[in-house]
């Protein structure tokens, strides 16, 4: 980088918050290594930097607390990343209203420690939320099992201020939950990896905090039998939060979390695999009570063997499980089914794996179709053969039933054989053209999303 550049980017803000060589390990990604990190205090500040960046055609990677680094491929040129660590604030909170105007450096943790304190919550329960700031869980629509009930960040944004790509400071939506007029503009921006602007501040709608939760947690000797017991309890008359679905391997990862003593299959089970059910209740605590019991009643209709409160410390632990059942795994992947497909995918894709040698974990938001598969091979990395095969036959499964794969994490010898993100088929020429309007020389992120994007 140019050292006339590197001044203005000082002056912009400040010789302590751009860091340069060895300073940069910690934001290297898939061995990429950019040229500078910058780490603007305002709103102004973003702009003045983006506009340097532009003007010397230096792409640009936004970093939150880099949870989501490694989704995705590396951006294909060495560029600046754009740290958010000092934008942090909550702007403004209004209980009364229901709203609150967050900066997108806050991370998800702060920010519902503030609003506790006004017995309010954002319904928003992101993997690692100590670390994942609120820019990052938009830019990349992160969620967690609650939102089985409450939704993903589509259903609680109701503003945003995004930088774009030529450093101009765009608002779209309001600070009021009656909001209709014009083009939902932020909705454009959730999701789509920062590859369309940069988001600095965002205004979301709250939630009372609940008078009382609970998580129960049911063990099955077979999976397929945890699979029934979720469509038994989809189609009563029980209101859940969330509705966890995990194989053996994954529902062992939660550990202290409370997970009933064994999802092992008993002696002479027909399956292979056991499977734990995790469903959460919130409410009032008459109804919470009501609601638990119903759930046992269900759950052992289907064979469920044992059903018992769980700790509440298990609540973040939960979308993570498969991942953590093997320490690091080789390969994460994520999939989009019908929720009637959860349980025979799962079934299935461990079958698949084992049938290589290849252990694999499985969890899943079971009630609205998004599941996550962890694999872990001793093979050497310089072998990603038989781990590309399986991440492939399980997007080929996902696809049939009309679903998609997203490999979330793999080395990169593995994502050169299996794609990581899937065919976006017709919409995927949308958004090239939605990409080229918003950022016609392709500096934001380059050819870190879907479709090359």
């Amino acid at each position: 980088m140019q050292d006339a550049l590197l001044d203005k980017l000082r002056a912009a803000v400040g010789p302590a918050d751009v860091l340069t060589g060895v300073e940069l390990s910690p934001y290297v990604v898939e061995g990429r290594t950019p040229e500078a990190a910058v780490f603007p205090g305002s709103v102004e500040e973003v702009a003045a930097v983006v506009g340097l960046a532009a003007e010397a055609a230096l792409p640009v990677t936004p970093w939150g607390g880099g949870t989501a680094a490694s989704v995705g491929m590396p951006a294909t040129r060495a560029g600046l990343v754009l740290g958010f660590s000092r934008l942090n604030r909550l702007v403004e909170h209004e209980p009364g209203d229901l709203t609150a105007t967050v900066e997108a450096g806050m991370t998800v943790a702060a920010l519902q420690s503030a609003l506790r304190s006004r017995g309010q919550w954002l319904s928003l329960d992101p993997p690692d939320a100590e670390r994942a700031t609120l820019g990052g869980v938009l830019a990349t629509n992160a969620s967690g099992p609650r939102r089985h009930l409450y939704g993903t960040a589509r259903d609680l944004l109701i503003g945003v201020t995004v930088v774009t790509a030529d450093g101009a400071v765009v608002k779209g939506g309001g600070k009021v939950v009656k909001n209709v007029a014009g083009y939902d503009l932020p909705k454009l921006f959730i999701g789509s990896y920062g590859t369309l602007g940069i988001i600095v501040e965002a205004t979301v709608k709250l939630r009372p905090l609940p008078d009382d939760e609970r998580v129960v947690g049911v063990a099955f000797d077979r999976l397929k039998d945890g699979g029934a017991a979720v469509r038994a309890l989809m189609a009563s008359d029980l209101i859940p939060n969330a509705v966890e679905l995990l194989d053996a391997a994954a529902g062992g990862a939660l550990g202290a979390g409370g997970a009933p003593a064994s999802v092992v299959p008993s002696a002479g089970a027909p399956s292979a695999l056991g499977a734990l059910l995790v469903v959460g209740f919130d409410g009032l605590p008459e109804q919470v009570e009501w609601q638990c019991a119903e759930l046992a009643r269900l759950a052992a209709a289907c064979g469920g063997r044992e059903a018992r409160p769980l700790a509440q410390d298990v609540w973040p632990r939960l979308a993570t499980a498969a991942r953590a059942a093997f320490g690091t795994p080789t390969a994460v992947m994520t999939f989009g089914v019908l929720p009637t497909e959860v349980a025979e995918l799962m079934e299935h894709g461990a079958e698949v794996a084992r049938a290589r040698g290849i252990p694999s974990a499985w969890t899943a938001h079971a009630g609205v179709g998004h599941v996550s598969a962890a694999l872990r091979s001793d093979r050497e990395p310089q072998a990603p053969g038989p781990v590309a095969a399986v991440l492939s036959e399980w997007r080929t499964m996902a696809r049939t039933g009309g679903g998609h794969g997203t490999l979330e994490w793999a080395p990169l010898a593995v994502k050169s054989q299996v794609p990581v993100w899937d065919d976006p088929g017709a919409a995927g020429r949308i958004m090239q053209r939605i990409k080229a309007q918003l950022d016609p020389h392709n500096l934001l992120n380059p050819g870190r999303f879907v479709a090359g994007l």
